[in-house]
Parts: C-alpha cells; sequence; structure tokens
C-alpha cells in the first residue's frame, strides 16, 4: 500500500461536494453529490477495513509474545494456531469497513451492534468455533465505527479526536452495554473476580489504549527504536496495566498476578531498551505457557493500538 494510493481513495479534498455533504441532510445532495459521497465513504471504509486487519495481522505475527499465538509456535493454546487466525481474519474484512460506513451515517450503537453479531458468527464459522478474535471484533470494530464519525463530521485526525468522536456518539449506549449480561468466558471472569473487561474499556473509550499503550509505543519510538520493539513495549505495558478476563478465566487471580508481575519486571529493567530483552520475553513466554496463561484482552488491546497508530497517516 502506497502513500499515493491512500491519497487517492481517501482524500476527501478530491470530492468537494462531497466534503459539503457531509454537514447536509441527505435530502439536500444533488445526485451528483450524493453520487460523490457514496464514492468518498466507500473509499475511506476500505481503506480502513484494511487496516484494521492489517493491525490484527500484525498482533498475530508478533514474537515473542507471551502464551499468545503467533506463526512462531501457539503458545499456552491446544485448539488453534496461526492459520486459525489467518482463516478469522479473512471472514472479518467486510465487517471492519461495513462498521466504518455505519458510524459515518451515524448509527446507533445497536446497529454497530448487529453488524459486531453477524461479524462473530462469521468468524466462528471460518474457525469452526473457536474464538480468535471476539474482543477485537469489539474494540477495532468501534475504532472503526468512530473514525467514519469522525470524517463525517470533518474533524482533525488525531488518537484525541477518534476517542472523543466514539465517546460523543456512543458513550451512554457503550455504559448501558456494561450492565448486559452475557455467558461468555471473559464476562464470567469479570464478575467473578470484579475484572474489567472489554465493554468497560469500551464505556470509556479505551483508556488502556489511548493513555497505555499508544503513549508507551510512541516513547520506544521517540528513542529510535524499531517497530517491534515499540509494539512489544505496549504488549507488556498492555499486561502489567489491565485486568484481563483471558488471563482471570484460565489461571484465576494467581495466574493474573503471575501475568502482571512479569511484566512490570520486563517493563521495570527498561523493555526492549535492556540488552537482554528478548530472552526476558522468552522466559515469560514460558512461564505462561507451562501455566497455560493467555493475555488475549492485552492482544486485542494492542491491535487496537497499532490500528489507531495507523489511522494518523491518513490524509484530511
Amino acid at each position: 500500500m502506497t502513500t499515493a494510493s491512500i491519497a487517492t481513495t481517501t482524500s476527501v479534498r478530491t470530492t468537494q461536494a462531497a466534503a459539503a455533504g457531509a454537514t447536509r441532510p441527505h435530502a439536500a445532495l444533488t445526485a451528483s453529490e450524493a453520487t460523490a459521497r457514496r464514492r468518498t465513504v466507500r473509499a475511506l471504509s476500505r481503506e480502513v477495513a484494511l487496516r484494521a486487519v492489517r493491525a490484527l495481522y500484525i498482533e498475530l505475527a508478533l514474537y515473542p509474545k507471551p502464551g499468545l499465538v503467533s506463526f512462531i509456535d501457539t503458545g499456552s493454546h491446544t485448539d488453534m494456531n496461526a492459520q486459525t487466525f489467518l482463516r478469522s481474519l479473512f471472514s472479518l474484512r467486510h465487517y471492519f469497513a461495513r462498521i466504518c460506513e455505519a458510524g459515518h451515517e451515524g448509527a446507533p450503537f445497536a446497529e454497530l451492534k448487529k453488524l459486531g453479531m453477524e461479524a462473530e458468527k462469521r468468524m466462528l464459522a471460518a474457525t469452526r468455533g473457536i474464538n480468535t478474535h471476539r474482543g477485537a471484533i469489539f474494540c477495532v470494530g468501534l475504532l472503526c465505527a468512530a473514525m467514519g464519525r469522525l470524517r463525517a463530521q470533518n474533524m482533525t485526525l488525531t488518537p484525541a479526536a477518534l476517542r472523543t468522536a466514539l465517546l460523543l456518539h456512543w458513550s451512554e449506549e457503550l455504559s448501558a452495554h456494561t450492565q448486559a449480561s452475557g455467558d461468555s468466558h471473559g464476562l464470567q471472569a469479570a464478575a467473578q473476580h470484579s475484572a474489567s473487561g472489554a465493554r468497560e474499556e469500551g464505556a470509556l473509550g479505551f483508556p488502556s489504549v489511548f493513555e497505555v499503550a499508544l503513549p508507551a509505543l510512541q516513547r520506544t519510538l521517540s528513542r529510535g527504536a524499531p517497530m517491534l520493539h515499540a509494539r512489544i513495549d505496549a504488549l507488556f505495558t498492555l499486561m502489567a496495566h489491565i485486568s484481563d478476563t483471558n488471563v482471570y478465566h484460565r489461571g484465576g487471580a494467581e495466574g493474573a498476578r503471575t501475568v502482571r508481575d512479569c511484566a512490570e519486571r520486563f517493563i521495570g529493567r527498561g523493555g526492549t531498551e535492556h540488552p537482554q530483552w528478548r530472552e526476558a520475553a522468552l522466559d515469560c513466554h514460558q512461564r505462561f505457557v507451562e501455566r497455560r496463561l493467555s493475555p488475549g484482552g492485552a492482544a486485542d488491546l494492542l491491535a487496537a493500538t497499532c490500528f489507531v497508530h495507523s489511522l494518523v497517516s491518513l490524509p484530511p
């Protein structure tokens, strides 16, 4: 994907009529303006979907990644591998475009939720019933919708503006969503251990992405380190910070302490700035595998972080 192709497909400036139409009722648009508007929105949604899928691929390919599936090994999992995740990614590519378009149109949360539930069904069909990306369907999907909303309102694209677009339009419905019941392993673990999960993150505008992981990633990049190091530091920072319901489900409170202590020790030694960071990360990986611990919540939020970071390069 080249910068030129991104600019060609997404720049609102290329269709002034569509940009003007973003602030006017659809009924007030001329036929040519409506056509230009649809073309612009579809181009945006396709580009956003590509970046969402790429962010999930980046998370899958990252290594060393304690307890999690990668192209190197299956981590703490015996029921899935990298191919399972790739099938899941392929099944989600249209979902991210659709939810971005829905966000652009100002769809209520109920419509976004319906799109997410349909995407989950496609994921489970592709993986033969294995949950690979349920958390990412929620968090990355909502961020796609927020990106669509931000563009519709002609807001300047920054991480803060993306979060604002999410909270301004869906915060009340997201807050109500945290009270809804369910039977997923994550919800059961959250209730048993009083741990926050994806729903609470969403209701608050994903603070672990915008206030924790993204600053960690940017700090590592600011010292001239490669992107691999930045993503590793962001992942360990998330593991040290969040109450991961995936970890609680597999290892209980003791497992959660193991993950947090390991991550805090890694970050306390300087993260990837330490000359033996890879050995330390691999040691954490081995410990997690032995205890069947898998910080899937942190992995979903890392993908969301990579997604947000990629969006800032989109032209206005």
